[in-house]
């Protein structure tokens, strides 16, 4: 009876030793080909800005370690000095191991907490995804070099199918992960390239458990949200002033129209000048029935924006504080990326936002004609 119950005490003694105290997490990364006295970045990201750097570490025998406390999960990056690229970690309660290689960040293997599990398999779950369109892609060349026109028209069916497959991956992974941090990644992921609408990215938000929405990120998605929902369909868009190319001080509410796009736009993002052909088109067809354009530029310099303007013919009201993303009017909007463009009624109210080529066409015809 003794033996066992010292056998029992030395299994409990073990446990205790390999599990992580409340809020505290012990890191343990090995990385091959890394020199001694090499040092590492921990840095902690902040929303428009550069990373914060928090701690600073060294690499000895291809192996370091660190230790700190939080109360709920963060996500951090780990930066090695004379690497390309940066490894996402997620710093929580438990004893994380990390297996970097130099060459191959992104091959990483991060294992020992729920959080960076979870990571790896959304992580994994997408890269299958991207092999599958760059299959379906390089194919596709191959069949067009060939004049293989049979196999392209069943490529370009293939390759629709699993674009749908990628667009439902973010949605289903978060409706099967309602407790994981992992989830808020992918609810800003999907913010930032608006995948899906505020009012679909809010009831997938709201479904998450208490313990995910009250993180750091979860308190940072919610007030975006919050501010999102002021610029929903049925909203009046927010008034602001802003300078003209001429340096004359004009607003919003002194541009409306019948119906008025607000485009947020500039001389430096390719997808923008490969729509303003469209607009002016737009414009010339419909300004005498009453539509109006304003356009606010997110451009760093006069020099860029006016020749932009004067490059594509762009006869409409525009407006602009040279201040690229920190631009006040882009903050008000919740611009996180460009072309980016609401449809107002003659009282500014918000009809519609986001389109595009035949989309915005279609929509402002059934308005005007």
């Amino acid at each position: 009876m003794k033996k066992i119950g010292s056998i029992v005490l030395l299994l409990v003694a073990l446990v205790a030793c390999n599990k992580a105290e409340e809020n505290t997490y012990k890191v343990t990364v090995s990385v091959d080909g890394v020199e001694d006295r090499k040092q590492v970045f921990l840095q902690k990201p902040i929303d428009g800005q550069r990373p914060e750097v928090v701690d600073t570490l060294e690499v000895l025998e291809g192996k370091f370690e660190f230790t700190g406390k939080t109360e709920t999960p963060q996500l951090h990056y780990l930066f090695f000095e004379g690497v390309q690229g940066v490894l996402p970690i997620i710093l929580e309660e438990g004893n994380i191991n990390v297996t970097a290689y130099k060459d191959s960040l992104n091959f990483s293997k991060i294992e020992g907490s729920p959080s960076n599990e979870d990571f790896t398999s959304f992580i994994q779950g997408s890269r299958n995804i991207r092999t599958k369109i760059s299959d379906i892609q390089k194919k596709g060349m191959e069949a067009q070099q060939a004049g293989d026109t049979l196999t392209m028209n069943t490529l370009r069916e293939t390759f629709e199918e699993v674009q749908e497959e990628a667009k439902a991956y973010e949605y289903d992974f978060v409706e099967t992960h309602k407790d994981s941090y992992i989830s808020l990644l992918v609810i800003q992921q999907m913010m930032r390239t608006k995948s899906k609408t505020t009012e679909e990215i809010a009831a997938l938000f709201n479904s998450l458990s208490d313990d995910v929405k009250k993180t750091e990120m979860g308190n940072t998605i919610s007030k975006e949200l919050e501010e999102a929902n002021k610029l929903s369909v049925g909203a009046i868009a927010p008034d602001f002033s802003a300078p003209n190319p001429e340096g004359e001080t004009i607003s919003l509410k002194g541009s409306l129209g019948k119906v008025t796009i607000l485009d947020f736009w500039a001389a430096w993002c390719k997808p923008c000048r490969a729509e303003n052909p469209n607009l002016v088109k737009l414009y010339a067809e419909y300004h005498d029935k009453g539509l109006n354009v304003v356009g606010v530029s997110l451009d760093k310099t006069a020099e860029d924006w006016k020749k932009a303007i004067a490059d594509d013919g762009l006869e409409w009201n525009h407006m602009s504080n040279l201040k690229f993303w920190q631009d006040p009017i882009a903050q008000l909007y919740n611009i996180r990326s460009i072309p980016a463009t609401y449809i107002l009624d003659e009282n500014g109210k918000i009809i519609a936002k986001d389109l595009r080529g035949e989309a915005l066409n279609s929509k402002i015809a059934g308005l005007l004609n």
